[in-house]
């Protein structure tokens, strides 16, 4: 598997999350811009996770490029997203995606703990 390390969020994480943690702006996504979370409703958590690209490069048949991201909203309840898509389950865990234009993997679903994370690095804000 092909890795690609994506720490970097942007700008600075004041101008996205509250002082409780929370995300201050409502969160889209970054291609059809459809709502995937309301303000205040995922939490900031920093942790290392390896995700799939969210665009593979087709000349790399056969492999899954993945990157390493760091940066994530915690979102405890699935029924507090707007809009968000859930594939098969993959290693005790589904990964998440747009409902509108099946964008992503956005972040992912762990089915040990029944929580749900999205990386700051793949959407956008309103």
């Amino acid at each position: 598997m092909s890795e690609v390390e994506n720490t970097g969020i942007g700008d600075s994480l004041s101008d996205k999350i509250d002082e409780d943690g929370f995300n201050k702006l409502v969160v889209k996504c970054k291609y059809c811009g459809s709502k995937i979370l309301d303000k205040k409703s995922g939490k900031y958590i920093a942790q290392e996770k390896e995700l799939p690209l969210m665009q593979q490069d087709t000349r790399k048949e056969g492999e899954i490029q993945s990157e390493k991201v760091n940066h994530f909203y915690h979102v405890e309840n699935m029924f507090t997203f707007e809009n968000i898509g859930f594939t098969h389950t993959v290693d005790c865990y589904k990964y998440l995606s747009c409902a509108d234009c099946d964008a992503g993997p956005v972040g992912y679903y762990d089915m040990n703990t029944k929580h749900s994370y999205v990386a700051l690095c793949r959407i956008e804000y309103a």
